[in-house]
């Protein structure tokens, strides 16, 4: 699979199936739609190319947005591989690109830069200056650019349309057994182990701290969780507590994760944790030796898990 950064892509991924949309999380939504995509590029024989944004638009117009992503783009691409695409166009949204005009969008960009056959878009997709275009101005230019709009259907299910922003609200809500339902795998977030203050190895029970950046912050508590470092496939089973820790006055939010049966250094490895079940919400204690006899209850929970 090629990534590009531009819109200058190569030949033989010109005339190709192009999906529009930032993808977070890559739910079962998401993955309906691929399938749709990969029976096209079998009736028509072309490639599948996805066209996303970094940073994301939502959180470029709202800077006090910090925490709302699902997955960070690594995850991301090495999904959108397995779902059989074949270019990924990651375009940087800045100022300049915001203030793109939706007929420049579609002539300049859609029509001559990517030469694109079928374009997938929601309905509610909206593109170019102040969001002026819209999915019935794609339609209207058809003929004139020789692409075909394709608006397929949300995925429904118990009634509930299945999005990104309702599988956030799962995540900051705590139900952690249907976010990685609709997910189709376990939620999980990526990054660097730091040093932290060695506040878990001062009690027994040492840590690996990851800065979660721009991840959404589901509820604070205790997980049982995998863990998967690379080049390595087989996941280490341990407990992570998601949160602020109250017991030690902390401000800044924090994924502290201790590796069950586990010696060795870790830091600045790069480190997946996947979240299989919530255990209980973070909370305060009067003492450490309260916060050592509920991690010992909360250590028995996870290790079943």
């Amino acid at each position: 699979m090629k990534l590009y950064k531009n819109f200058n892509i190569a030949k033989n991924h010109k005339r190709s199936l192009i999906l529009i949309g930032n993808f977070d999380g890559v739910h079962l939504g998401h993955q309906k739609l691929f399938k749709l995509a990969n029976s096209y590029k079998k009736r028509f024989n072309l490639n599948i190319g996805v066209l996303t944004f970094e940073p994301m638009p939502k959180m470029f117009f709202n800077k006090d947005i910090k925490n709302f992503r699902i997955s960070n783009n690594n995850q991301k691409n090495i999904i959108l591989k397995s779902l059989g695409v074949d270019f990924i166009i990651t375009q940087k949204f800045d100022e300049k690109f915001s203030k793109i005009k939706s007929e420049f969008f579609i002539k300049e960009i859609l029509s001559k830069k990517l030469e694109a056959k079928y374009i997938f878009v929601s309905t509610n997709f909206k593109f170019g200056n102040k969001r002026e275009g819209d999915v019935n101005q794609l339609i209207k230019n058809e003929k004139i650019h020789n692409y075909k709009i394709v608006k397929p259907q949300p995925l429904i299910l118990s009634q509930k349309v299945i999005s990104s922003s309702y599988i956030r609200s799962l995540l900051e809500r705590g139900n952690l057994k249907k976010t990685n339902r609709l997910l189709g795998r376990n939620w999980s977030i990526e990054g660097m182990v730091q040093k932290g203050r060695q506040q878990g190895k001062k009690i027994g029970f040492p840590t690996c701290n990851l800065d979660i950046k721009d991840y959404v912050i589901a509820t604070p508590g205790v997980y049982a969780v995998n863990v998967k470092r690379k080049n390595s496939n087989k996941p280490l089973k341990a407990i992570a507590n998601l949160g602020y820790r109250p017991t030690f006055n902390q401000k800044k939010i924090l994924l502290e994760v201790h590796i069950f049966n586990f010696s060795g250094n870790l830091y600045n490895k790069y480190l997946s944790i996947e979240f299989i079940k919530f255990i209980r919400k973070e909370k305060k204690f009067k003492n450490v030796n309260q916060l050592r006899k509920q991690i010992q209850s909360d250590l028995k929970v996870a290790k079943k898990s």
